[in-house]
């Protein structure tokens, strides 16, 4: 049994075909069978294939039904041991919205869209639990901070499908774990709770082109790893250098940053312009020390 919000659903298929469409109706369609709407088949690699960053919103509201139905489909995701070593913390208010723009380094779609969502990895509840069951209280360490954040990962990007499969837009913000502490303060979390991912969720307002992704080739390993010759790193960035360098010599602020640093190719903006040595060796200090502070580093 397949339930789509129709206008919805017609609304994101426009935008992944480049056509925008406003409809005014809003009911549910029940099929056994893949939705179709002139040519369109929707099917779940229209989500996964359609994917796009999007940092602009239209000022509307996500309906509460919409988001728990999002919400709940996150839920469903696998999760270690069944534990849900995970919380998830909706930020609505625009007061707190605005203490979260400078943590998520001034992203102006914190700002903008109407929903910020944080991935916490969380075994406060379960220590807890735990406790009240006369159970030893561990989970502790760093192993236990890693099952939270793969579930809170894994948490993330149900959440993700579901939402851009019901028309809405998001951005994966790296600040959220860059700066967890900032963002645990700000959000007022408690020990063996730590942010890993979070986005910007509304209603698209741009639609920008689909980014280029890595050949599979490149990616997939079968049985065992197989390391790679130059030639073969070469020829699998070969498409990333090309159109990579493009978008920054295409976007008037990106290439005057590009020509003042002197940069001649992708591989330099990568390590000299956006995620230097320094910037790397901060941020895993700060997401350390917060690891500290947030008792996971039990490890003896």
């Amino acid at each position: 049994m397949i339930v789509l919000h129709y206008n919805l659903i017609i609304q994101n298929l426009c935008r992944n075909k480049g056509i925008f469409l406003d409809i005014g109706y809003d009911f549910l369609f029940i099929s056994n069978k893949p939705f179709i709407w002139g040519v369109i088949v929707l099917e779940l690699n229209d989500v996964l294939h359609g994917h796009k960053s999007i940092r602009e919103y239209e000022d509307k509201d996500v309906s509460q039904e919409l988001l728990e139905q999002i919400l709940d489909a996150g839920i469903r995701a696998s999760s270690s041991g069944n534990m849900q070593s995970y919380s998830i913390i909706v930020t609505k208010d625009k007061e707190l919205k605005k203490k979260l723009y400078t943590a998520h380094m001034d992203q102006s779609m914190v700002i903008d869209a109407p929903i910020l969502l944080t991935f916490c990895a969380d075994f406060n509840r379960m220590r807890k639990w735990l406790t009240l069951n006369d159970a030893p209280v561990h989970f502790d360490n760093f192993m236990s901070f890693m099952i939270g954040a793969i579930d809170a990962t894994l948490v993330a990007q149900n959440c993700a499908l579901a939402a851009e499969n019901a028309g809405l837009g998001l951005c994966y913000m790296g600040s959220t774990l860059a700066n967890c502490n900032q963002i645990g303060e700000i959000l007022n979390l408690p020990p063996n709770v730590v942010p890993i991912v979070g986005y910007s969720l509304g209603y698209p307002k741009e639609n920008p082109p689909l980014r280029d992704r890595l050949p599979r080739h490149g990616l997939v390993h079968y049985e065992q790893y197989n390391d790679y010759s130059n030639e073969e790193i070469l020829e699998i960035y070969k498409d990333r250098d090309e159109k990579g360098w493009k978008r920054y010599m295409d976007i008037p602020k990106l290439k005057e940053m590009t020509e003042q640093l002197g940069l001649k190719n992708l591989a330099q903006i990568y390590t000299i312009a956006k995620y230097t040595q320094e910037s790397h060796h901060q941020f895993s200090n700060t997401v350390l020390d917060y690891l500290e502070k947030q008792n996971y580093m039990n490890n003896k």
